[in-house]
């Protein structure tokens, strides 16, 4: 029977599915936590933990209708690259129905996580001696050991949960959290565009950008009416960062809503667009709390959001049927090259260490133009996945990327689906990928460095955006289940139908 919203559709000439099938969900997750003295991500140089606060996990949904089976993995780490996908593509298609191109891997950008970047062990072999001490012994490295644990971990979760999948219930909905994110861009005097101009900066105008407050929530419930997991996507930099090893601001998150529905539900948290998005405020006049102070009060709030999705989801809207679908397209997006003379300057400044803050920091910036240059030699056009997964009326679109947040609302604008998921940095890395304006004239700030993590073309992001939409529209939605209806009128409640009783 077609829902009202399918029977609108025909009326307004939108295109729905109306062919779901029955499907079986399932759910799994693994500890990968590093070890102590395992390298800390997330910088230009290197760093190691010393403390253990919470565990770093890899969690899996799996979505199964006996023809397109899909897999979607929130990972908690700085970020996933392409051969670390294509190892758990490749196990889990050896051991389920699931194709390669089915599975959507996305890290939540954990800067308290594993070491998985930001060089690869072999990237840089081919390069001189100067280069690959630049690279392996000056860098933040991804660690052979943890990576294989992190491998072995997202294989083993998606296993699970094709292993355990069932006649589960699914709910889909959103809410909205518009108080614990913020654009960390901001537009100046000078015409130009900075990154964390802090609070009280006499040249800051107004943010350079959006946020995006669209919390989104697919929910699965057993037959008792118990829930078993649920996938969450908002935007925000997990940079909130707990003092020691830990899935960073997403664990308060967790926290929340297992305080509500039980230690054993698994959350699936995929991070939306959120390259120039974090919980720093640069316009509060109030002290920066950070560590877990801040990591309770942003996961903590969207934890409490989702807690309100989910409650609101009427049980007679909920579903064993959805449409599954999938598909995938690579980009050849080449990089942005320095100029023989940057490199030849920065070639010369990183002969030596230095040994003042300030030259420290321009030494930082020389070694990755030094690195950059020898990856440019290896591959000058990065090939660029962007991938669509549909669970009925959701469709999520990853991009490999620190993406600017503005990509996800034109997405979400330009797609026909109900709901419209982004998930950045999925199923590789390729850095920060700003728009063609903040790489403009009046562009500017952190994430336009010229860095080896982040070097592709200005039209990259426009690239990305259009194939994300393209690929999404490709698909059929399923119309939005809705609740039962009540019953036809007929009569009052009998103890409410009484006047005033005053004596």
């Amino acid at each position: 029977m077609r829902t009202a919203l399918a029977s609108l559709a025909l009326v307004f000439g939108l295109s729905f599915s109306l062919s779901a099938a029955p499907v079986k969900t399932g759910f799994g997750e693994v500890d990968i936590s590093p070890d102590i003295g395992m390298e800390r991500p997330g910088g230009y140089g290197k760093g190691y933990h010393q403390a253990f606060h919470d565990p770093c996990k890899a969690r899996a949904v799996v979505f199964d209708d006996g023809e397109k089976p899909v897999a979607l993995v929130g990972l908690d780490a700085l970020i996933v690259v392409k051969q670390h996908v294509e190892k758990v593509r490749k196990r889990v298609a050896e051991k389920t129905d699931i194709a390669p191109e089915a599975i959507m891997i996305g890290a939540s950008h954990s800067h308290s996580s594993g070491p998985t970047g930001m060089v690869q062990q072999g990237d840089l072999d081919h390069a001189d001696e100067l280069v690959r001490d630049l690279a392996y012994d000056q860098s933040s490295s991804a660690d052979p050991i943890y990576v294989e644990r992190m491998i072995d971990g997202i294989t083993r979760a998606i296993i699970h949960a094709w292993e355990t999948r069932s006649d589960l219930s699914v709910g889909f909905g959103r809410g909205e959290e518009d108080g614990i994110s913020f654009n960390r861009r901001w537009r100046m005097k000078n015409g130009l565009t900075f990154t964390h101009p802090r609070y009280g900066n006499p040249d800051a105008i107004e943010t350079a950008g959006p946020i995006d407050p669209e919390v989104g929530v697919i929910a699965a419930w057993d037959e008792n009416g118990d829930m078993i997991g649920c996938v969450v996507n908002f935007a925000c930099h997990a940079t909130a960062s707990p003092r020691g090893i830990s899935a960073n601001w997403p664990w308060a998150m967790e926290k929340v809503i297992r305080g509500t529905f039980g230690d054993d539900v698994v959350v699936v948290f995929l991070n939306g667009n959120s390259g120039d998005v974090t919980q720093v405020d640069n316009a509060s006049p109030y002290q920066r709390v950070g560590g877990r102070p801040d990591a309770m009060r942003v996961g903590g709030t969207v934890g409490a959001e989702v807690v309100k999705v989910i409650l609101g989801m009427n049980p007679t809207g909920w579903t064993r049927e959805a449409t599954l679908d999938f598909r995938q397209k690579n980009l050849q997006i080449p990089r942005r090259k320095p100029s023989p003379e940057r490199l030849a300057t920065c070639r010369e400044i990183v002969k030596e260490k230095p040994t003042e803050a300030k030259a420290l920091n321009d030494w930082i910036w020389a070694k990755e133009i030094v690195i950059l240059d020898a990856l440019i030699q290896k591959e000058p056009i990065r090939s660029v996945e962007v991938q669509t997964i549909q669970i009925g009326p959701a469709v999520f679109i990853s991009n490999p990327a620190e993406y600017f947040c503005e990509f996800g609302l034109q997405q979400k604008e330009g797609s026909k689906f109900p709901f419209t998921w982004p998930v950045s940095l999925a199923n590789d890395c390729v850095g920060y990928v700003p728009t063609s304006e903040a790489l403009g004239p009046n562009g500017g700030g952190y994430e336009t460095r010229l860095t080896s993590y982040s070097n592709l073309v200005p039209e990259a992001g426009d690239q990305i955006r259009d194939t994300g939409i393209a690929l999404a529209n490709d698909m059929k939605p399923d119309a939005i289940t809705e609740p039962a209806p009540t019953a036809k009128f007929s009569a009052g409640w009998r103890y409410g139908d009484v006047p005033p009783e005053l004596d």
